[in-house]
């Protein structure tokens, strides 16, 4: 075998191998803490949350519709879950260049409202409009109660 040969494979090869035996000196590791779980928390019971008396929500016929197209904004009141009649809502959408308001509306029978809405390319595409929708003269309830609906014209 020639010289450097030996010299070029051998010699690191040893070198690593005494690296390898080396000792390194370690840190002592630290026992971790135990846990304990008491088997009577799964006992415990958390609180259920109440129902709103009364409770309002919002939606547009379609989420993503064209700039110009002609959607309807849905809302239906509620008292202990069931519909709310003879209550006044009113609508404003609130587009990017400004609010429009929609004619009122008295609900139901069965708590629901319609407010049909022409985009007119008002709101730009890609970008999120909202509408307030809100009840009042709500029958056995002093104020007014407000839900949101939303759509971004594709």
């Amino acid at each position: 075998m020639n010289r450097r040969v030996f010299l070029f494979v051998c010699i690191p090869g040893f070198l690593a191998l005494l690296a390898a035996c080396s000792s390194v000196t370690t840190s002592a590791l630290k026992p971790q803490p135990t846990v304990t779980i008491n088997p009577s928390f799964q006992s415990q019971i958390s609180p259920i949350p109440t129902m709103p008396t009364y409770a309002c929500g919002a939606w547009a016929s379609n989420n993503a519709p064209g700039p110009g197209s002609m959607i309807t904004i849905y809302a239906k009141l509620t008292k202990d879950i069931k519909g709310v009649s003879g209550a006044t809502a009113s609508a404003v959408v609130h587009f990017q260049s400004g609010d429009v308001s929609l004619p009122g509306q008295q609900s139901d029978s069965g708590g629901y409202v319609s407010f049909p809405l022409p985009l007119e390319g008002r709101q730009p595409v890609n970008v999120p409009a909202t509408v307030t929708v809100t009840f009042s003269n709500v029958p056995g309830y002093t104020g007014t109660l407000q839900c949101t609906a939303f759509f971004t014209p594709m």
